[in-house]
C-alpha cells in the first residue's frame, strides 16, 4: 500500500527529475553552447560578428518556432485522448523514453560542424523539448488525486521548489566536473571529468547524456509510488478526442474567466519561457560570459527560485494563485526593462564602465529576481487552472494550457527572430517580451481568483 504523502513525493520527482530541461538545456549550458557554435559557423561563412550572433539567435528561435507548433496542435489533443482513455501515465513513460534518447542525441553536436551539424542539435533538442512539454501534460494531470484542493498551492509550490533544487544541484555538478570556460577546464580549476577533451568542448557536450541519466534515475521514485486512480478504461478514438477539443474551445465563450485565463497565462508563460530560452544566449552575445559564468547566473537564480517558490505555494494556498501571478508579472516586467535597455557599457543611457564588474553585477541581480518571481509564477499557474476544471477533465486541461502556452510560445521565437534581424542587435531582439508581459497583466483583471468554483 503507498502513503499519500509518498506518492506526493513521487509526484514531486517528476519535477526533480526533469528540471534540468530548463536549468542545463535551454538556458545555461547547451543553449549557450548551442549559441557559441552557431555563431562560428556564421562568421565562418563571412558574417561579421554582431551579423553572426544575431543570425545565431534567430536560428535557435526558428528551431523553437518549429517545436512550439508542434505541441500547440499536438497537446490538446493527446489530453483528451487520455482523458477519454483514463489513461495517462503511459503516456509519461512514452514521452520520457522519447526524451532520454533525444537527450542524450545533443552529446554529438560539436564545435566547428557544417549546417547539418545545427540541423542535428534543433532536431534533437526540440524533440526533447516537445516530449518534456507533453509529459507535464499528463503529470500536472494527476494533482487533483494527490490531496484536497486546499493544498494543492502548497503542493505545486513545493513541487516547483523541489524542481529547482534539483536543477540547481544538477548545474553545480555540471559546472563543477564538466563544462569547461575557455581555458580548457572547469569552475573550480579541473579538466572535465571521466578523460573528456576540452577542445572537443566534450565536457560541456556531455549535458545531453548527463540530463538523460538523471531523468531515469530521478524518475524510479515517480514510476513506483504515483499510481493512476482505478477506473474504467476507455478506447483510443482520434475523432471523439478531437472533437472534445472542439467542444472546449466552443465553451470558452460562457467561460469568461477560464477564457481570460488561458488568454492571459498564454502571454506571460510565452513571455516568461522567452526570459529563459534567450538569457543564456543574451549573456553570451551581449555581456560576453562564457558558459561557467552563465551557469552561475543560473545557479543564483535557481537558488532564488527555490525559495521563493516553497514561500508563494503557502501563500497560494492561504490567500489563492491570482496575488502570486500579478506580482510575479510586475516584478518581471521591471526586470526585463532593466535587460533590454543593457549592455557592458551603459543601461538605458547611465554609462557604465565595461572593463569592471558593474554589468556583470546588474546583470546578476536581474538573474535572482527572474528566478525569485518565475518559479512562483509557474507553479501558482498549475493551481489557478485547477480551479478552473474537474479531475475527470484535468489532463484535457492542462492539455489546452499547453495549447495557450504554445499559441504565443510559436509567436515569441518567431518575434524575437525577427526583431533580432531587422534591429540587427541581439539585445533589442528580447523587447517583445516586454509588451507580452503587459497584455498578460491586463487580461488577468477579468479572472476570478476563485476560477469557476467562486
Amino acid at each position: 500500500m503507498i502513503s499519500p504523502r509518498k506518492r506526493i513525493w513521487g509526484w514531486w520527482f517528476f519535477d526533480w527529475a526533469s528540471q534540468p530541461v530548463n536549468t542545463l538545456l535551454l538556458t545555461f549550458i547547451f543553449g549557450p553552447y548551442f549559441g557559441e557554435v552557431a555563431r562560428g559557423y556564421f562568421m565562418g561563412t563571412g558574417m561579421d560578428e554582431e551579423a553572426a550572433k544575431a543570425a545565431a539567435q534567430s536560428y535557435w528561435a526558428f528551431g523553437l518556432f518549429i517545436a512550439s507548433l508542434v505541441i500547440l496542435v499536438m497537446a490538446p489533443i493527446l489530453g483528451a485522448i487520455a482523458d477519454g482513455t483514463g489513461r495517462r501515465l503511459v503516456w509519461v513513460w512514452f514521452f520520457s523514453a522519447v526524451y532520454i534518447v533525444s537527450s542524450w542525441a545533443l552529446w554529438y553536436v560539436a564545435p566547428g560542424g557544417e549546417i547539418g551539424t545545427l540541423r542535428w542539435a534543433m532536431f534533437f533538442f526540440g524533440l526533447a523539448f516537445l516530449s518534456m512539454e507533453f509529459a507535464t501534460v499528463f503529470t500536472n494531470a494527476l494533482m487533483p488525486s494527490l490531496s484536497g484542493e486546499d493544498d494543492m498551492g502548497k503542493i505545486s509550490g513545493t513541487g516547483f521548489a523541489f524542481g529547482y533544487l534539483g536543477g540547481l544541484i544538477a548545474l553545480f555538478i555540471m559546472l563543477l566536473l564538466f563544462a569547461e570556460g575557455d581555458n580548457g577546464t572547469t569552475l573550480i580549476g579541473l579538466d572535465p571529468a571521466l578523460g573528456l577533451d576540452p577542445e572537443a568542448r566534450e565536457g560541456t557536450r556531455a549535458v545531453g547524456p548527463f540530463s538523460a541519466i538523471w531523468y531515469l534515475v530521478f524518475m524510479v521514485p515517480f514510476f513506483l509510488w504515483v499510481k493512476e486512480p482505478k477506473i474504467a478504461a476507455g478506447r483510443v478514438n482520434l475523432g471523439d478526442a478531437m472533437g472534445s477539443v472542439a467542444d472546449f474551445i466552443r465553451g470558452l465563450r460562457f467561460r469568461k474567466s477560464l477564457a481570460a485565463y488561458l488568454g492571459s497565462s498564454l502571454f506571460y508563460r510565452d513571455a516568461l519561457n522567452g526570459l529563459y530560452t534567450f538569457g543564456g544566449i543574451y549573456a553570451s552575445n551581449v555581456l560576453e560570459w562564457q558558459v561557467t559564468q552563465i551557469g552561475i547566473f543560473g545557479i543564483v537564480g535557481g537558488a532564488t527560485a527555490v525559495f521563493t517558490s516553497w514561500l508563494a505555494g503557502k501563500m497560494d494556498s492561504n490567500r489563492g494563485p491570482k496575488p502570486v501571478i500579478v506580482w510575479s508579472i510586475v516584478l518581471l516586467l521591471i526586470v526585463c526593462t532593466a535587460v533590454v535597455g543593457m549592455d557592458r557599457e551603459q543601461i538605458w543611457g547611465i554609462a557604465l564602465d565595461p572593463a569592471s564588474s558593474t554589468p556583470d553585477i546588474i546583470f546578476f541581480i536581474c538573474g535572482a529576481l527572474i528566478g525569485g518571481a518565475g518559479g512562483p509564477l509557474q507553479a501558482s499557474s498549475r493551481t489557478m487552472l485547477l480551479r478552473h476544471t474537474t479531475p475527470d477533465r484535468a489532463t484535457e486541461a492542462f492539455g489546452m494550457f499547453a495549447l495557450s502556452g504554445k499559441v504565443a510560445s510559436f509567436l515569441t521565437p518567431g518575434l524575437v527572430a525577427v526583431a533580432t534581424w531587422f534591429s540587427q542587435s541581439a539585445r533589442m531582439g528580447i523587447a517583445p517580451v516586454i509588451l507580452l508581459f503587459l497584455v498578460a497583466l491586463i487580461l488577468l483583471l477579468w479572472v476570478n481568483p476563485k476560477g469557476e468554483r467562486g
